[in-house]
């Protein structure tokens, strides 16, 4: 009895101490996190203005989004940008494949290839902006000097042209980072797998995926996540390449809600578009989970 009440004692006293560890950082999460979440919820069911009194508004502004042909334009870009991850991730997984092996200089390559996801959203914009720049720019040029077109295209003032363009720049960014957890994923392999794989015959492209693509699903999922959140996170890129143009091209949720809230003060409707990016975010989150086997972590 004595000895169950002390191991009591000495699990409140690990609990009490854990708690105070956890509080702080809980606090802010909670201050932060949670506590923005339940007002952004409040204020997009209100008309809200600094102006006047708050008052009901129900689902007006959620009626409001879904009648708007912008709205719709804006998730589709939206959706595309997270569709881009795909090719990105598989072209991330070539190229991870290549610095893991036993190429020459690899090191040097896989130091090159990381060296753009460290740099400024901004600055990327601005590089990215002068090489689509219709007069000047270094595409149009080299284009031109190939033969392959006769007059420059006007990437970024083209409704067409303008998405691809982003999506390209953004790609180029996240690619190296890609590359690294994906490489990470490549080194956590036994490799005893290959060698026995090997012994009994397996073509390469049978250890592909028999054993990579099955032992890198944790890593795959990993950027998965990454990406879709980076497609709703790249504000910087969009703005200052497009901002959001020409007419809505290049508009994506987060550009969308910026100017809604910041360039023509509907701080509600805002509101009522920063809740559907989270539940449609939280809806990505969990197909890509169901996609990873409903494990992330798990390996069959």
């Amino acid at each position: 009895m004595i000895r169950g009440g002390m191991w009591r004692r000495r699990r409140t006293r690990q609990a009490a101490v854990a708690v105070c560890f956890l509080a702080p950082s809980l606090a802010l999460f909670f201050l932060y996190r949670i506590l923005p979440l339940f007002w952004n919820v409040a204020l997009s069911v209100e008309r809200w203005s600094p102006l006047r009194p708050t008052r009901w508004a129900g689902l007006y502004y959620y009626q409001d989004m879904l009648s708007s042909d912008t709205f719709w334009l804006t998730l589709e870009n939206t959706m595309i940008f997270i569709a881009s991850a795909i090719p990105a991730i598989a072209l991330a997984l070539v190229i991870a494949l290549l610095v893991n092996s036993d190429l020459r200089g690899a090191a040097v390559y896989r130091t090159i290839f990381f060296l753009s996801y460290p740099l400024m959203s901004v600055a990327v914009a601005i590089i990215w902006q002068w090489m689509f720049e219709q007069k000047a720019g270094l595409i149009n040029y080299v284009l031109l000097s190939l033969g392959v077109i006769s007059q420059p295209i006007p990437f970024l003032g083209s409704f067409d042209w303008a998405l691809p363009a982003v999506i390209i720049a953004n790609t180029w960014q996240v690619l190296g980072f890609y590359m690294i957890i994906l490489l990470a994923g490549l080194q956590n392999i036994p490799p005893h797998l290959y060698e026995a794989a090997r012994i009994d015959g397996v073509p390469a492209l049978a250890r592909l995926w028999r054993i990579t693509l099955p032992l890198l699903k944790p890593s795959i999922f990993l950027a998965a996540i990454i990406g879709i959140l980076n497609s709703f996170s790249c504000f910087d890129l969009v703005y200052v390449m497009t901002h959001g143009g020409p007419g809505h091209a290049t508009e994506i949720l987060i550009t969308y809600i910026y100017k809604a809230g910041f360039e023509e003060s509907r701080f509600d409707y805002a509101a009522a578009l920063t809740v559907v990016q989270f539940l449609v975010l939280m809806a990505l989150t969990i197909l890509a989970n169901r996609a990873a086997g409903g494990n992330a972590g798990a390996v069959e």
